[in-house]
């Protein structure tokens, strides 16, 4: 007469597949029997069938780190824009113009704008050259500002 646990054991071992070889680490019995975690059924798995929440997780955070990433920087570009045309001494009567100063305005931080500058050349007024070494420094400084606020959003969100 067989045994019909013993064959019902050794069916289910060879049946199922395994997700990791086995590195023989001593141990007479090198078989494993899967659970349910392992078939992605379980709540929490990370493989198999249903699985996959945490490799999803995982790239939500990548692409949220890149967006997050690419919106400072291209708040850095606005800024740098905006001295480049201030530099070049632009039409300000132009609407492409003033839609970058006043959007360079907008991202200066609030402690960086022209206005009210951390550092100001011309206190004067009357020298369109220290104008550019105003908004150079100032808006410079709060590109700088969003590259490092921008990293350091990246590694915070990525990790």
């Amino acid at each position: 007469m067989v045994d019909d646990t013993t064959q019902q054991d050794t069916d289910s071992t060879t049946s199922t597949k395994r997700r990791f070889p086995r590195l023989g680490r001593g141990g007479a019995d090198k078989t494993t029997k899967t659970t349910t975690l392992d078939k992605g059924t379980g709540s929490g798995g990370t493989g198999g069938d249903g699985g996959g929440h945490g490799v999803d997780a995982v790239k939500l955070r990548k692409v949220l780190a890149q967006v997050l990433w690419a919106i400072c920087v291209l708040f850095a570009l606005v800024l740098a824009l905006a001295v480049l045309l201030i530099a070049v001494d632009a039409n300000a009567k132009n609407d492409l113009v003033l839609w970058v100063i006043n959007r360079a305005d907008n991202v200066d931080l609030g402690f960086f704008d022209l206005t009210n500058p951390i550092k100001d050349w011309d206190e004067a007024e009357t020298n369109p050259a220290q104008d550019v070494k105003t908004a150079l420094f100032n808006y410079g400084i709060a590109a700088i500002v969003w590259l490092v606020i921008g990293k350091f959003l990246d590694k915070v969100v990525r990790a």
